[in-house]
Protein backbone atom coordinates (compact mmCIF):
# COMPACT_ATOMS: atom_id res chain seq x y z
CA UNK A 1 0.00 0.00 0.00
CA UNK A 2 1.16 3.45 -1.22
CA UNK A 3 1.96 5.89 2.30
CA UNK A 4 -0.08 8.39 2.90
CA UNK A 5 1.38 12.23 3.17
CA UNK A 6 -0.69 14.57 4.98
CA UNK A 7 0.60 18.32 6.24
CA UNK A 8 -0.03 18.60 9.56
CA UNK A 9 1.96 21.27 10.92
CA UNK A 10 3.76 24.57 9.72
CA UNK A 11 6.32 26.09 11.70
CA UNK A 12 7.87 29.32 10.72
CA UNK A 13 8.95 30.92 13.71
CA UNK A 14 11.33 29.61 16.83
CA UNK A 15 8.44 30.21 19.24
CA UNK A 16 6.06 27.88 17.41
CA UNK A 17 8.63 24.77 17.80
CA UNK A 18 7.15 22.61 19.88
CA UNK A 19 7.42 18.29 20.78
CA UNK A 20 5.58 16.70 17.91
CA UNK A 21 5.61 13.28 19.94
CA UNK A 22 6.24 10.87 17.08
CA UNK A 23 9.38 9.13 15.28
CA UNK A 24 10.96 11.78 12.57
CA UNK A 25 12.93 11.46 9.44
CA UNK A 26 13.84 15.23 8.46
CA UNK A 27 14.48 15.97 4.76
CA UNK A 28 17.20 18.85 3.87
CA UNK A 29 19.19 19.96 0.53
CA UNK A 30 19.92 23.00 -0.99
CA UNK A 31 17.48 25.15 -2.51
CA UNK A 32 16.80 23.33 -6.23
CA UNK A 33 17.88 20.05 -5.41
CA UNK A 34 14.35 18.82 -5.73
CA UNK A 35 12.77 18.64 -2.50
CA UNK A 36 9.27 19.19 -3.08
CA UNK A 37 9.37 17.44 -6.13
CA UNK A 38 10.04 14.24 -4.32
CA UNK A 39 8.00 14.78 -1.36
CA UNK A 40 5.15 15.02 -3.72
CA UNK A 41 6.21 12.16 -5.83
CA UNK A 42 6.71 9.97 -2.70
CA UNK A 43 3.08 11.05 -1.74
CA UNK A 44 1.92 10.22 -5.08
CA UNK A 45 0.90 13.72 -5.25
CA UNK A 46 1.53 16.86 -7.81
CA UNK A 47 0.39 19.67 -5.01
CA UNK A 48 1.46 18.41 -1.68
CA UNK A 49 4.64 20.19 -1.15
CA UNK A 50 4.53 23.86 -3.02
CA UNK A 51 7.10 23.77 -6.15
CA UNK A 52 7.92 26.48 -7.66
CA UNK A 53 10.35 27.92 -10.31
CA UNK A 54 11.93 30.29 -7.87
CA UNK A 55 14.13 28.28 -5.36
CA UNK A 56 14.05 28.80 -1.38
CA UNK A 57 10.41 28.52 -1.74
CA UNK A 58 10.01 26.41 1.38
CA UNK A 59 10.43 29.01 4.32
CA UNK A 60 9.05 26.61 7.32
CA UNK A 61 9.32 23.38 8.72
CA UNK A 62 7.17 21.45 7.35
CA UNK A 63 5.62 18.32 9.49
CA UNK A 64 4.20 15.32 7.13
CA UNK A 65 2.42 13.08 8.72
CA UNK A 66 2.70 9.75 7.22
CA UNK A 67 0.37 7.21 7.61
CA UNK A 68 -0.20 4.36 8.51
CA UNK A 69 3.51 4.44 9.31
CA UNK A 70 2.92 6.73 12.17
CA UNK A 71 6.20 9.89 11.73
CA UNK A 72 6.81 12.74 10.38
CA UNK A 73 8.76 13.28 6.71
CA UNK A 74 10.15 16.84 7.91
CA UNK A 75 10.83 19.21 5.32
CA UNK A 76 13.80 21.79 6.00
CA UNK A 77 13.59 25.07 4.17
CA UNK A 78 16.46 24.93 1.76
CA UNK A 79 19.85 26.50 2.37
CA UNK A 80 22.13 28.05 0.57
CA UNK A 81 19.83 30.41 -1.58
CA UNK A 82 21.12 33.46 -2.38
CA UNK A 83 18.17 35.82 -3.23
CA UNK A 84 16.59 35.89 0.43
CA UNK A 85 18.29 38.31 2.19
CA UNK A 86 21.10 37.28 4.84
CA UNK A 87 19.02 38.15 8.03
CA UNK A 88 16.03 36.15 6.46
CA UNK A 89 19.06 32.89 6.14
CA UNK A 90 20.25 33.32 9.39
CA UNK A 91 16.62 33.15 10.91
CA UNK A 92 16.54 30.19 8.90
CA UNK A 93 19.85 28.45 10.19
CA UNK A 94 18.88 29.06 13.74
CA UNK A 95 15.32 27.20 13.23
CA UNK A 96 16.94 24.36 11.92
CA UNK A 97 19.71 24.09 14.19
CA UNK A 98 17.14 24.48 17.24
CA UNK A 99 15.13 21.58 15.33
CA UNK A 100 18.14 19.39 14.84
CA UNK A 101 19.79 20.10 18.02
CA UNK A 102 17.38 19.85 20.60
CA UNK A 103 14.70 16.87 19.42
CA UNK A 104 14.99 13.58 21.05
CA UNK A 105 12.36 12.32 17.88
CA UNK A 106 14.77 13.14 15.10
CA UNK A 107 15.65 9.48 13.66
CA UNK A 108 17.66 10.53 10.67
CA UNK A 109 18.07 13.26 8.36
CA UNK A 110 17.39 12.64 4.33
CA UNK A 111 20.64 14.94 3.12
CA UNK A 112 19.08 15.28 -0.71
CA UNK A 113 22.08 15.57 -3.50
CA UNK A 114 22.12 17.27 -6.86
CA UNK A 115 23.19 14.07 -9.00
CA UNK A 116 24.41 16.41 -11.75
CA UNK A 117 27.02 18.33 -9.59
CA UNK A 118 29.89 17.39 -7.51
CA UNK A 119 30.08 17.51 -4.46
CA UNK A 120 29.43 20.92 -3.18
CA UNK A 121 30.66 23.11 -0.40
CA UNK A 122 27.41 23.81 1.24
CA UNK A 123 26.25 19.88 1.14
CA UNK A 124 29.92 18.97 2.23
CA UNK A 125 29.40 21.45 5.00
CA UNK A 126 25.56 19.94 6.30
CA UNK A 127 26.97 16.48 5.88
CA UNK A 128 30.03 17.14 8.18
CA UNK A 129 27.19 19.11 10.90
CA UNK A 130 25.12 16.33 11.03
CA UNK A 131 28.43 14.08 11.65
CA UNK A 132 29.41 16.42 14.11
CA UNK A 133 25.59 16.23 15.62
CA UNK A 134 25.49 12.22 14.95
CA UNK A 135 22.57 12.44 13.25
CA UNK A 136 22.29 9.12 10.70
CA UNK A 137 22.03 10.10 7.36
CA UNK A 138 20.45 8.96 4.72
CA UNK A 139 21.34 9.91 1.21
CA UNK A 140 19.59 10.76 -1.40
CA UNK A 141 20.36 11.45 -5.20
CA UNK A 142 18.21 13.81 -6.80
CA UNK A 143 17.48 14.28 -10.77
CA UNK A 144 18.96 10.90 -11.56
CA UNK A 145 16.86 11.41 -14.88
CA UNK A 146 18.44 13.90 -16.00
CA UNK A 147 22.36 12.38 -16.02
CA UNK A 148 23.89 9.15 -17.61
CA UNK A 149 24.39 5.76 -16.08
CA UNK A 150 28.10 6.23 -15.83
CA UNK A 151 27.59 9.76 -14.25
CA UNK A 152 25.17 8.56 -11.45
CA UNK A 153 27.86 5.96 -10.58
CA UNK A 154 30.57 8.34 -10.11
CA UNK A 155 28.77 10.41 -8.11
CA UNK A 156 27.31 8.03 -6.16
CA UNK A 157 30.98 6.78 -5.28
CA UNK A 158 32.03 9.76 -4.76
CA UNK A 159 29.71 10.47 -1.94
CA UNK A 160 29.74 7.13 -0.82
CA UNK A 161 33.55 7.91 0.43
CA UNK A 162 33.08 11.00 1.98
CA UNK A 163 30.16 9.29 3.63
CA UNK A 164 32.38 6.56 5.09
CA UNK A 165 30.22 3.54 3.53
CA UNK A 166 26.28 5.03 3.13
CA UNK A 167 25.42 4.69 -0.66
CA UNK A 168 22.83 7.01 -1.70
CA UNK A 169 19.98 6.30 -3.16
CA UNK A 170 19.68 7.15 -6.96
CA UNK A 171 16.59 8.77 -7.36
CA UNK A 172 13.79 10.79 -9.88
CA UNK A 173 10.72 12.17 -8.92
CA UNK A 174 10.17 12.52 -12.84
CA UNK A 175 10.29 8.55 -13.04
CA UNK A 176 9.86 7.10 -10.07
CA UNK A 177 13.56 6.05 -9.81
CA UNK A 178 14.20 5.01 -6.13
CA UNK A 179 11.42 5.20 -4.54
CA UNK A 180 10.65 2.37 -2.85
CA UNK A 181 14.14 2.10 -1.71
CA UNK A 182 13.50 5.96 -0.18
CA UNK A 183 10.50 4.61 1.60
CA UNK A 184 12.30 1.88 2.74
CA UNK A 185 15.12 3.75 3.97
CA UNK A 186 12.35 6.61 6.05
CA UNK A 187 10.67 3.26 7.36
CA UNK A 188 13.90 1.56 8.98
CA UNK A 189 15.02 5.17 10.30
CA UNK A 190 11.51 6.08 11.86
CA UNK A 191 11.54 2.18 13.55
CA UNK A 192 15.25 3.01 15.16
CA UNK A 193 15.23 3.90 18.22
Amino acid sequence: MHPMLELEKTIYLMNQLEEMPAPQVAMAGRSNVGKSSLINSLAGRKKLAKISSTPGKTRSLNFYKVKPDDFYLVDLPGYGYAKCSKTEREKWAKLIDAYLKRNEWLRAVAVLLDSRLTPQKIDLELVGYLQELGIDIIPILTKADKVKQKERSQRQNQWQNILGGAKPIISSSKTGMGQDQIWTALREAAQDE
